[in-house]
């Protein structure tokens, strides 16, 4: 669950409310306009959303753990490349 909260935080760790991507998520899924997201609001956000959120990550780790599996299992040999 980390490993994707570090992913989706590339580049804007130290602020994520900058974040274009993490910023089109609550866009799009929250309806908050992107433009005028700002650390009391992005926080504020986060804060109340914080089930669903974690909700997400869980289901992005549990997908991503997956994905892995499969690709090994299907060409082992695949990392080598």
């Amino acid at each position: 669950m980390l490993r994707i909260l570090w992913r989706l935080t590339r580049g804007y760790r130290l602020c994520p409310w900058r974040s274009p991507y993490l910023r089109w998520r609550i866009e799009t899924y929250w309806g908050l306009h992107a433009e005028r997201i700002t650390f009391a609001e992005f926080w504020s956000f986060v804060w109340k959303q914080r089930r669903e959120l974690l909700r997400y990550l869980r289901w992005a780790a549990r997908n991503q753990r997956r994905t892995a599996r499969g690709l090994n299992q299907r060409n082992p040999g695949w990392g080598m490349l």
